[in-house]
């Protein structure tokens, strides 16, 4: 049995392995989002598609602003992929045992409680460097969109963000983080077990073949991107909004109060398409991302396995 802090880092390696691929649509679905940001009827489209903002990424920023974010998108993801990979199974285990079925048992409720506990642990922790990763891949320095935050690093964009507002700037859009990630993490697990032990039981497919990964990764991909785009668009929009500071002190987003605000305001100035800019990209970047970090997930975990049988054999052996 694999503990929770092995799964921990098998987990958040597959993440590492799979940013490093989604990355680039990332930055085109945070540009995406923020185009035409409360504007009636979307405003003025600088980027007609996803392929547009990845062709005038690359053309004025080149390497480095298709790539854009990409080290607190690492961090993000080793806490956010490491908690919801890492902790999934012994929460979904224990939410088991609390409600009388056997730890082993795949259960629809208790499968979607544990993927949503799970993801929620990931989102507190990694919020800090999920908002400077979007706050840097927001920025463009010919084609802007969005409020511009020019940091140099991710150690610039935090120590801005603590000099400015100190921990209130660090959790800043939690609430939408929390939400979002929620949603999310409550069906990618689960619709993936549920895929691939369905390829498996009618025949379609080995446990451990590699279409059978790819087909349950690609399922729960488009089950993530179909549940919580509106939520995403909400956090991009509440992380990169501009700030002010009450005469008390306390700063505060010029733009938006809290998630549902966001939502609310986007939908009566843009219509409800507004919750669904970035889409595409969103999918092109969940699916391989998805793809990757369950695949990844697996047979980094299929090696760790193997790797501790033959350590252990060659210490019984020698013994």
């Amino acid at each position: 049995m694999v503990s929770t802090a092995e799964s921990f880092l098998i987990g958040g390696a597959a993440a590492c392995t799979a940013v490093t691929v989604s990355n680039p649509f990332e930055v085109a679905k945070v540009r995406l989002q923020l185009q035409g940001e409360l504007a009636k009827g979307g405003g003025e489209k600088i980027y007609k598609n996803v392929g547009d903002v990845l062709v005038k990424t690359w053309r004025y920023e080149g390497v480095s602003g298709i790539q854009r974010g990409l080290v607190p998108a690492y961090v993000y993801q080793i806490l956010l992929n490491g908690s919801r990979l890492g902790f999934y199974e012994p929460l979904r285990r224990t939410i088991n045992r609390a409600f009388g079925f056997t730890p082993g048992e795949q259960v629809a409720a208790t499968s979607i409680a544990a993927g949503a506990s799970s993801g929620v642990v990931g989102a507190m922790a990694g919020n800090p460097f999920f908002l400077i990763k979007a706050r840097m891949q927001a920025y463009n320095p010919v084609l802007p969109v969005g409020t511009q935050h020019n940091y140099k690093h991710s150690w610039d964009a935090l120590r801005s963000v603590w000099k400015a507002e100190r921990w209130r700037g660090l959790i800043r859009g939690m609430d939408a983080a929390i939400i979002r990630t929620a949603m999310g993490s409550s069906v990618q697990l689960p619709s993936y077990n549920w895929t691939k032990r369905t390829i498996v039981e009618n025949g379609w497919g080995k446990t451990d073949s590699t279409w059978t990964f790819l087909a349950s990764s690609a399922v729960s991909g488009a089950c993530v991107c179909m549940v919580m785009q509106p939520a995403d668009t909400a956090l991009t929009r509440m992380y990169n909004q501009p700030t002010r500071r009450l005469p008390n002190g306390k700063m505060v987003g010029v733009l938006y109060s809290n998630p549902i605000d966001c939502l609310w305001k986007t939908l009566k100035t843009e219509g409800p398409l507004g919750w669904y800019k970035g889409t595409t990209a969103h999918f092109l970047r969940i699916a391989p991302h998805t793809i990757v970090t369950l695949t990844a997930n697996d047979l980094y975990l299929g090696w760790y396995r193997m790797a501790s049988r033959t350590a252990d054999g060659g210490i019984t052996a020698g013994a």
